[in-house]
């Protein structure tokens, strides 16, 4: 198996997956890393799935999995591997993993997600996996006929709180904000305050977990009054927020404040051929959906964004000959008129190669070569700027011939 490739795709979750997807249909040699023994992301840690369109009935693994067994189809291929840095050479990309793996690519997508938020309060770290969970769907059925507290109010919260009443007797949700306001949406609002075993306590916070070897208390303090109260449970669920994977990626890519990777609604991050999809990209909605269409259209610019190199490369770069290079559009009518003047003079006659980018369609080329108006030409030897001229006269572009 060659570990060169065109397309690495960093995370498989849904927004990796349809990247994957996009990418091996369009016939690009794709790999999946992902640093979990399970692909799926963080929908595979949960249960219930009922508002990705098309779907009406489904479980949130088994519709990862169907992403996958999708990707498969196209023959993407996956290995399990955890990325710790990325370097961007150009059209090179090189991924290394923990273990020492090195693999090349022309275009990386960056779907790394994010993990569970950690309040680091007292006694979370302690009880980790002994009564403290960040995974409804993965530890439920540990807690059947038990109460459990579950600190949280969004969308995550509340839909996590409602599977669980499926296994426990009964559950708590800490709510930081005023009676009857939540950050979930509506619908999921109304499922929750009609659940018989969902109980709220307003205003409040978990401030420290108790247990001699499990979970046996939650201390509860309101933020209005100061006073704190003991609940007694048998489990913690925290689903408040999460924290980007970006910790390799300082210094490679731009980061917000927070960590989440600065990416345009094209999904390109500030390195060229380097994109950025799903939980892990600063954006406002974080759904499967939302996720799906990012890796969707960063494939496609990939695609584009390898076939422009390609040709670059080959055909101007590794010239042997000066190359003549007009930049234009068909909505300026002087570029056009540039365009048949050129052609007219016979420049590939005189050891020239001509090349013509379009600026719309090369946004990457244009911006490479700091083409701010049109037209222009930039007259390249063994690769490097020689001339550029901007909105150049007939005798100006002779003179450079």
């Amino acid at each position: 198996m060659s570990n060169t490739y065109d397309l690495i795709v960093i995370g498989g979750g849904p927004a990796g997956m349809s990247a994957a997807i996009y990418g091996s249909r369009s016939r690009l040699n794709t790999l999946v890393l992902e640093a979990k023994r399970k692909t799926g992301g963080q929908p595979s840690t949960y249960h219930d799935m009922e508002n990705y369109p098309g779907v009406p009935e489904t479980t949130a693994p088994e519709l990862m999995d169907n992403f996958r067994e999708h990707a498969e189809k196209f023959n993407t291929e996956f290995e399990r591997g955890e990325v710790v840095d990325l370097k961007v050479n150009g059209l090179e990309k090189i991924v290394k993993t923990k273990k020492g793996e090195e693999y090349k690519a022309k275009s990386v997508v960056l779907a790394t997600g994010a993990e569970p938020r950690k309040l680091g309060i007292e006694g979370e770290e302690e009880l980790k996996g002994k009564g403290v969970s960040y995974c409804a769907t993965c530890d439920a059925d540990i807690f059947e006929g038990l109460d459990v507290v579950v600190v949280g109010n969004g969308n995550s919260a509340v839909e996590e709180s409602i599977y669980l009443t499926k296994f426990v007797e009964n559950l708590t949700m800490i709510v930081i904000h005023d009676e009857g306001v939540m950050d979930a949406e509506k619908i999921l609002q109304e499922k929750a305050m009609e659940n018989e075993k969902i109980d709220f306590v307003w205003n409040s916070v978990v401030e420290e977990i108790k247990g001699d070897g499990m979970v046996e208390k939650a201390v509860v303090k309101n933020i209005k009054t100061g006073e704190t109260e003991e609940l007694d449970c048998h489990g913690v669920f925290f689903f408040v927020g999460r924290v980007p994977n970006t910790d390799f990626l300082k210094g490679t890519v731009e980061l917000t404040e927070n960590g989440y990777i600065k990416a345009n609604d094209e999904m390109e991050t500030n390195q060229p051929g380097v994109y950025a999809v799903g939980d892990v990209r600063n954006k406002v909605v974080r759904q499967v959906i939302t996720a799906a269409g990012d890796g969707a259209t960063a494939a496609v610019m990939a695609q584009g964004y390898i076939e422009e190199e390609d040709y670059w490369q080959n055909n101007v770069l590794k010239s042997e000959n000066p190359v003549i290079v007009a930049f234009w559009s068909v909505t300026d009518q002087d570029s056009m008129d540039m365009i048949s003047e050129l052609e007219a003079m016979g420049i590939e006659d005189k050891d020239y190669r001509f090349v013509k980018i379009d600026t719309y369609k090369n946004r990457l080329i244009s911006n490479r070569y700091d083409i701010e108006e049109i037209p222009t030409i930039v007259k390249l030897v063994d690769g490097e700027v020689a001339e550029k001229l901007v909105d150049p006269s007939t005798e100006e572009i002779k003179s450079i011939l």
